[in-house]
């Protein structure tokens, strides 16, 4: 089974929604942990009355704060990390649980595959419009549909959910601070795990989700991502996502010794970046303090 972690900014509607597809479509009794920034909005009201557990911190601490506190709780050795405005299909679980019993290693990172109302130009999401806030959501077309388009799993990378290992998520830190809110935390993360050797990266063709996109991301003061991602590890998201990644498709890709990209390398645009931004802007703290200027004044809290 797993412990799945769900941070919520006032958010109930899609958290009801989100909660009751996984209770209602899970084939195991799996462990849900919410977090909740703030909650004020009857959310803490409503994990309490349904026996939901949940942390709780005072304020919204963004995406970083909020998963690591929720992570710490989890009883379970596999976590799967989910957005709130995520509504789960049926044969989600048994499609990751097969993905896991595929490999013969717990470094690696399982990823759903979402259906939402617009992709975006990107490929890897299947573009169906069942509703775009909670009160349009048409539960039965979405439940009919989700599975018309035939795709499989595919090696890569994409966004929630996520599915990790504990342990790994422990190993390497969790989503790191300095991209908080949690703009590029993803990206940041997968480069985490790839340094520590996880050549598993694959999104699960049979675990879909539906997304409605940007429920709480769009309320708040983006931080610079890519940016410092690019001064972290002296290579551009892109790049990562165009010869990293792609390389474990290859023949001699993986973490083989004839796999050009299997150990990170900063680039000369990733150099030429990180002067640019270290000599114009101060981050990370700038980034912080734009969306909070007031971080690390607050409490946190482990509901029941």
């Amino acid at each position: 089974m797993f412990s799945i972690v769900i941070p919520s900014w006032n958010n109930l509607p899609h958290l009801k929604l989100c909660v009751e597809s996984l209770q209602r479509h899970s084939a195991h009794a799996h462990e849900i942990i919410v977090h909740l920034n703030d909650g004020s909005d009857g959310s803490l009201a409503w994990v309490q009355a349904n026996g939901i557990k949940y942390t709780q911190s005072g304020k919204n601490v963004g995406v970083c704060l909020a998963v690591n506190h929720a992570v710490a709780q989890a009883k379970h050795e596999w976590v799967l990390f989910m957005n709130d405005d995520m509504v789960a299909a049926p044969g989600w679980d048994t499609a990751f649980m097969e993905a896991i019993a595929s490999v013969d290693t717990d470094l690696a990172l399982f990823f759903g595959t979402l259906v939402q109302p617009e992709d975006g130009g990107n490929e890897i999401i299947i573009k169906r419009d069942f509703g775009r806030t909670p009160e349009t959501f048409d539960e039965a077309a979405f439940l009919q549909g989700c599975f018309d388009d035939p795709r499989g799993d595919r090696e890569g990378a994409a966004s929630q959910p996520t599915l990790f290992h504990k342990k790994w998520w422990t190993m390497v830190g969790g989503y790191s601070l300095e991209f908080s809110p949690g703009m590029s935390s993803d990206d940041d993360l997968l480069m985490k795990f790839w340094v520590a050797g996880c050549r598993n990266f694959r999104m699960v063709g049979a675990s879909r989700f539906y997304h409605f996109g940007m429920a709480s991301t769009g309320r708040i003061t983006h931080n610079q991502g890519g940016r410092m991602f690019v001064m972290k590890w002296g290579i551009t998201q892109l790049e990562f996502y165009r010869y990293y990644l792609p390389s474990l498709r290859r023949p001699d890709g993986g973490n083989t010794p004839d796999n050009p990209h299997n150990f990170a390398r900063p680039t000369w645009l990733g150099k030429l970046r990180r002067v640019r931004y270290a000599l114009r802007y101060n981050y990370p703290l700038d980034g912080i303090e734009a969306w909070d200027p007031a971080a690390g004044s607050t409490t946190f809290s482990d509901g029941d």
